[in-house]
């Protein structure tokens, strides 16, 4: 994972855990907010039933005109009789709490005011009310809210870079020096392997060198998967036709000296002419991952079993031990994990074959029982396999 992505997902989830922690404070805001907008919705209510009561009281019918009932935009009102029957309204909303005083009913609000008996046209009570909106409150809530997860946002990042500048300057070193030490690693190791092969040509096979060789072997194995995670993100692996039944069977008798260093037989079921759009270095690093578990955790004088068929328009590359099995399957893909710290090994192997599948789209389905062996399958759909 990128230093760039790191720091965004982190900046993002602690935002997201500043966000809920900032649930609590924004309930009760909105809550006391609601509270003084409904009492501001109270005392707009009385001033506009005072302004209806003047214009009533100013009123004289001796004047033989008829009385304009003053009417609002935002507010209706009405004169009721003592049992709360209309005599004259522009109330649409039920009224269904029937006394004096200022009720809220399903976002409405009104002011019931009590009339003097018979004074204002036979009525008893004056009904005044309106639509009793929390949009505003909403609206600052939500503004507030992004302002602050944005800032906190912004913060965490810059922050999360600061923090993490001594750390990245530790990694490239420690990049740099695993470099420079695999780059020492690689030229002793062909020194070794041209020097024994030059040895074996004019002289009888030596049971001692070729331990000697198989033991580079697998050295070379762990060398080539910390080249491919040092270098993997920074190169594009190209994909190329590649004959994947031979190979398949290249790496296999590459691996044959370290399966003979512990008597271990490699069964091999090929069908030829399998042909893969594929990288042939990620193609190695799945196959020479598999072999070399396969010979770690199997038994001496063992049996591997390597099968590479077609199926159903697919093509499944399978490798089957009989070794010591798998206890936590869900676990053998984190990096550095080792269920058996006796073995040897990073443990980061089957972490890099996992990233390689997963990009590429290959299916892997894993058969194991604990002290019994294990089968990892690998199967190549369309467009990596195309069945002809």
């Amino acid at each position: 994972m990128s230093d760039n992505i790191y720091a965004l997902k982190n900046a993002f989830w602690y935002t997201m855990l500043v966000a809920v922690l900032l649930l609590t404070p924004t309930y009760i805001y909105v809550t006391y907010m609601k509270y003084v907008t409904e009492i501001q919705y109270e005392f707009k209510l009385k001033e506009q039933s005072h302004l209806l009561l003047r214009a009533m009281e100013e009123f004289d019918p001796k004047e033989n005109e008829p009385f304009s009932y003053p009417r609002y935009r935002s507010f209706q009102s009405g004169l009721y009789a003592v049992h709360f029957t209309p005599i004259f309204t522009l109330i649409k909303h039920p009224i269904s709490i029937q006394k004096g005083g200022y009720h809220i009913e399903d976002g409405y609000a009104y002011l019931v005011v009590a009339l003097p008996e018979r004074r204002y046209f036979e009525a008893s009570y004056l009904v005044i009310g309106g639509e009793l909106s929390y949009v505003s409150i909403y609206k600052d809530v939500v503004i507030i809210l992004l302002g602050i997860t944005a800032l906190v946002f912004v913060l965490s990042l810059f922050f999360l870079d600061r923090f993490a500048l001594p750390f990245q300057r530790l990694n490239k070193r420690l990049d740099r020096f695993i470099k420079d030490s695999m780059h020492e690693i690689n030229t002793p190791l062909s020194i070794i392997n041209i020097n024994i092969d030059l040895y074996n040509r004019s002289n009888p096979t030596n049971k001692y060198l070729q331990r000697i060789k198989a033991a580079t072997k697998t050295l070379a194995t762990l060398y080539n998967d910390m080249d491919y995670l040092i270098k993997n993100e920074r190169l594009s692996f190209a994909y190329e036709m590649i004959d994947l039944s031979r190979y398949l069977q290249e790496r296999i008798d590459y691996f044959s000296e370290v399966a003979a260093l512990k008597n271990i037989a490699i069964d091999v079921h090929i069908v030829q002419d399998i042909k893969i759009m594929f990288n042939p270095t990620q193609l190695q690093r799945i196959i020479d991952n598999n072999l070399s578990n396969a010979i770690k955790y199997s038994h001496e004088e063992g049996k591997i079993e390597v099968t590479l068929l077609v199926e159903d328009r697919t093509c499944v590359m399978a490798f089957k031990d009989q070794g010591v099995g798998i206890k936590e399957v869900a676990q053998i893909f984190e990096r550095y994990y080792r269920e058996n710290q006796d073995k040897g090994g990073f443990g980061i192997g089957l972490n890099i074959v996992k990233t390689i599948i997963d990009k590429a789209g290959i299916e892997l389905n894993i058969d194991s029982e604990y002290g019994k062996g294990s089968i990892f399958s690998y199967t190549f759909t369309a467009p990596l396999y195309i069945c002809v």
